[in-house]
């Protein structure tokens, strides 16, 4: 059992390792879907394989061209107005998807295992100042400048769009604890530092660990890959899994 405070949160060369990987796998797993695969539903509201691929090209080229970035915030913030929208990204998810809806499956494969490097690179190139700029994510973790984003937050969206993909299709997705199990490990270190409450926690599966907060002595066993659904609403908890992160 860990104590969660023993946890190493990801920082440094780790966070552009893990990006860069994180990239490729998602990447691999589209590049093994069969035609009829493109049109299947997703976890993600209104959103089928296709439309989660667009968003993900969208989000790399963003990441990795700062005109790209700011043309998607000019275009997808207006769009919070007129789609049924629950946060203000979703005008930006919008655009993208709309914005490359012409692209085949195969055209959407090439381009975002082309985009992958280059957004990491572009993630890595990013002005300090500039990564300070504070970013509104709402409840619970509030206001986080931009740096969180970059360091955490975009790998953690592709892993779980990675999840996401292999539950459409009906695959099993690549998971090693070297590296699903430093993303879990770290989105369960500051999930815990978010809610604050005590907690005994066993994630099973390649991802997985056991992981505990302050004195208690009931024991929470879930999958790795179920217990990040539930945090961040694809799925339903109870007891300190209650407790939500975006992810």
């Amino acid at each position: 059992m860990v104590a969660v405070a023993d946890v190493e949160r990801i920082r440094g060369a780790e966070v552009w390792r893990l990006a860069t990987e994180e990239n490729r796998r998602l990447a691999a797993a589209l590049a093994e879907l069969d035609d009829e695969a493109w049109g299947r539903p997703t976890d993600c509201d209104r959103w089928t394989v296709a439309d989660l691929a667009r968003h993900v090209l969208g989000a790399l080229e963003a990441q990795a061209s700062p005109k790209e970035l700011i043309h998607q915030f000019r275009r997808g913030l207006p769009l919070n107005r007129k789609i049924d929208s629950h946060h203000w990204v979703d005008g930006l998810n919008e655009i993208q998807v709309r914005e490359r809806s012409d692209l085949s499956p195969g055209e959407l494969v090439e381009r975002i295992a082309a985009m992958g490097p280059k957004a990491v690179a572009g993630r890595r190139r990013t002005p300090w100042p500039v990564r300070s700029a504070p970013i509104p994510f709402g409840p619970p973790i509030g206001w986080q400048p931009l740096t969180y984003l970059l360091r955490v937050g975009f790998t953690r969206d592709f892993w779980m769009h990675r999840i996401d993909l292999s539950r459409a299709v009906g695959t099993t997705p690549e998971l090693t604890p070297e590296h699903d199990g430093r993303l879990v490990a770290d989105i369960v270190a500051e999930w815990a530092a978010v809610h604050g409450q005590p907690f005994r926690l066993e994630l099973t599966g390649p991802a997985g660990g056991r992981f505990e907060q302050g004195a208690t002595y009931e024991t929470t066993t879930v999958d790795a890959v179920e217990f990040a659904r539930i945090l961040s609403g694809r799925a339903q908890g109870a007891g300190v899994l209650a407790h939500p992160l975006p992810l």
